[in-house]
């Protein structure tokens, strides 16, 4: 037995959470807080059969989440989002603090929920090494979903698939039951993200939906999203409000129609957006709600408004 097999092993036994690994139906369960109706609208992610509210609770950006010194502000926002409804919580091994923070929290309701993590790690040890960190960081014995973090260039597919690539690491994860489900993100080259769901039967992807990267001479949605349905997998909307910036002077008039334009794209099922605080969370969760799929009028005035002010809010594409 190899010394990697007998770390992986303790993880499984020594884990602070109780019980094991999951069937897809224990998310279908419903809000952890039985006082709070479970009101917002659901969909099935793709062919990991599994449902989940349309909006989940983004770990990185402009939220306490990833800021070092904020555990207290931190664990306030997830103990509402729990409170609110929300299941679906994404952070990665890169995000600062969030995985530790997430971990003082979502334990006691583990079963109940979909939690993803991410590695920015290129091979299979390097990747290894992050699943076996996030795993104790978050305090728990599996995760839901396991994606390869902001893949942006052919090389990195080449690497991730060769005999010692990424890859292998969420295979073996997902054969010794640490990881449910696999994905792959990216803000950088849709062609990228495209390619991968042709090379590999990844579950998810999540990619940047909304109105201004329409008007990027490299979109995502038409070269990602009719791939995503052609193989079933679930699509996570990130990006959606550009961290605020669809919202200056002449674009979008406020989270409703930038959270609207979103999850009415054919073949997204749910988005991933950070708060920056319990209040602006609780309008978040609000409008998700309320939320009703927009007609093709709606969404072309939406993406009318965003014409001018497209440059300024997709320069995520520039990160790699």
């Amino acid at each position: 037995m190899t010394g990697r097999t007998t770390r992986r092993n303790f993880l499984i036994t020594s884990a602070a959470v109780a019980g094991g690994i999951v069937g897809s139906t224990a998310l279908q369960q419903g809000n952890t807080n039985p006082a709070t109706p479970a009101t917002m609208p659901e969909r099935v992610l793709g062919r990991t059969g599994v449902k989940v509210p349309i909006f989940g609770l983004g770990g990185a950006g402009q939220t306490p989440l990833s800021w070092n010194g904020k555990e207290r502000d931190a664990v306030a926002i997830i103990e509402r989002a729990l409170q609110l409804g929300i299941r679906y919580f994404d952070t990665a091994a890169s995000y600062g603090p969030s995985e530790d923070y997430l971990g003082k929290v979502l334990p006691r309701d583990r079963t109940k929920l979909f939690l993803a993590s991410k590695t920015d790690e290129r091979s299979r040890d390097g990747a290894w090494r992050e699943l076996e960190r996030s795993l104790k960081r978050l305090n728990t014995d599996y995760l839901d979903l396991w994606q390869l973090h902001h893949v942006s260039f052919p090389e990195e597919l080449d690497t991730i698939f060769s005999a010692s690539g990424a890859i292998k690491a969420l295979e073996e994860a997902m054969q010794q039951k640490l990881v449910r489900f696999t994905g792959i993100t990216g803000h950088h080259e849709p062609v990228v993200i495209a390619e991968s769901l042709r090379r590999y039967p990844f579950h998810t992807t999540l990619i940047p939906v909304n109105a201004a990267d329409k008007h990027h001479p490299r979109p995502f949605m038409p070269v990602v999203l009719p791939v995503a349905q052609e193989k079933n997998v679930g699509v996570i909307a990130m990006k959606v409000p550009a961290y605020g910036r669809l919202f200056k002077a002449g674009g979008l008039a406020g989270m409703q129609q930038a959270l609207g334009y979103s999850l009415s794209q054919p073949g997204v099922h749910c988005c991933a957006i950070a708060a920056e605080s319990v209040q602006q969370l609780e309008e978040n969760v609000k409008i998700a709600q309320a939320y009703q799929e927009l007609s093709p009028g709606e969404l072309a005035s939406i993406e009318k408004r965003t014409a001018r002010i497209w440059e300024e809010s997709t320069f995520f594409r520039a990160w790699t």
